[in-house]
């Protein structure tokens, strides 16, 4: 119910429901799981969607039941985690969020009682975790209804082809940011559709 009443406002905009009627977003079942999934986007930064797989796959086989428990992996070794095929840059940002998650007891806060915002500025806390890797969390290991990841450059790139936007600079954030405003409470749905259209083979739509 609540995807069919996000898509209802969200065709509200004209635009936004000519690419709804042509595009199809799978169904989101947040994980909570954020200690995990922080790892496994650091690890998937700037690698093909292939390579990352792999990459975490090897990584989680380093420890028992392949999970990373935050007291191990701030104890494992750099060159076990350089083979497991990790930058040394990576490997330490790892260990950032493992001695994090184990200072804040990150399995456990009650997330639902934090605002995005303050979600966002616990994290991003993190060496090696900005604003964009905590807006992912935020959709899709929260689910939280409401973000708009304005610096993301797919969603950038997206509303550039669709709305006709400026390509550039502080004429883009602006005008991306008053399309998105009457999109709320439901920008991360818009988001997800604006990522899924770009990815496909885009037709004009007219």
């Amino acid at each position: 119910m609540k995807e069919e009443a996000a898509i209802l406002h969200l065709s509200k905009d004209d635009c936004l429901a000519r690419l709804i009627q042509c595009t199809s977003v799978q169904s989101l079942l947040p994980s909570g799981k954020v200690y995990f999934e922080l790892l496994e986007s650091i690890v998937s930064q700037q690698l093909s969607v292939r390579a990352a797989a792999t990459i975490f796959s090897r990584f989680c086989a380093l420890f028992p039941d392949n999970y990373p428990a935050p007291e191990v992996l701030v104890a494992v070794k750099q060159e076990q985690l350089r083979a497991a095929g990790l930058s040394n840059q990576k490997a330490n940002y790892l260990k950032n969020v493992a001695a994090f998650a184990l200072e804040n007891n990150l399995d456990k806060i009650p997330w639902q009682n934090y605002s995005d915002i303050e979600i966002i500025n616990l994290l991003t806390q993190i060496k090696g975790v900005g604003r964009w890797t905590t807006e992912m969390i935020l959709i899709f290991t929260l689910g939280r209804p409401d973000v708009f990841p304005i610096d993301d450059l797919g969603i950038q790139q997206g509303m550039i082809k669709l709305y006709g936007l400026p390509d550039t600079g502080k004429a883009l954030r602006l005008r991306m940011q008053e399309l998105s405003e009457p999109w709320q409470p439901y920008r991360s749905t818009a988001s997800r559709y604006l990522w899924r259209w770009k990815d496909q083979i885009q037709e004009p739509i007219d």
